[in-house]
């Protein structure tokens, strides 16, 4: 059987309530050079189905959030990923981990062609990216600049979300899949 096609234009992701945005936000304007793509986000899945492909993977995962409970989360702590000595990626560490990790194997055991964010040596790490830093001591200097002035985040996971571009315009939700939820019988309407 042939791969499965898939795009860096659709993700499956959770996205932190509008409220609080503004201090993740003011990070990603000084040190994340894809804050005007991409939303704040914890990448579930991704890349993801062309937008074609979406309306038959909805119903498998719609049944996955429905089998998931919502749950309280904190963006307490930040961390780091050193690609190379001289590039990084700095996050937002989203607790519980746990549960998280939980959401992305639902989704990727309903969508099993598309478990990219889980084939690392270390598996799926949820992590919500604020920027990008250079060397060990840049980034140690500004982890250190960044947690001193943090004040956890806690809101609730609720929903997760479709999102998808066109061209080089900005990510946009598509869909929104409730944690918790029934998932209906029949789809009526198409992901656009």
């Amino acid at each position: 059987m042939a791969n499965p096609a898939w795009t860096h234009r659709t993700a499956v992701v959770f996205i932190p309530p509008a409220e609080v945005w503004p201090p993740i936000q003011a990070i990603r304007r000084v040190h994340d050079r894809q804050v005007q793509r991409w939303m704040p986000h914890v990448t579930l899945l991704y890349p993801f189905a062309p937008r074609f492909e979406l309306p038959k993977l909805l119903p498998a995962l719609e049944a996955a959030c429905a089998a998931l409970s919502p749950f309280e989360a904190t963006l307490a702590s930040f961390r780091v990923f050193q690609h190379r000595a001289d590039r990084s990626t700095l996050w937002l560490a989203p607790e519980p981990r746990e549960a998280f990790a939980r959401i992305q194997a639902a989704l990727q055991a309903a969508a099993p062609d598309y478990a990219h964010t889980s084939r690392f040596a270390s598996g799926f790490t949820p992590h919500l990216s604020v920027g990008q830093s250079g060397s060990p001591e840049q980034v140690a200097e500004l982890l250190s600049r960044l947690s001193e002035s943090w004040t956890p985040l806690v809101f609730r996971v609720a929903e997760i979300c479709i999102i998808a571009r066109e061209g080089n315009h900005p990510f946009e939700v598509v869909r929104t899949l409730r944690l918790g939820a029934t998932p209906p019988q029949a789809h009526t309407e198409s992901v656009p």
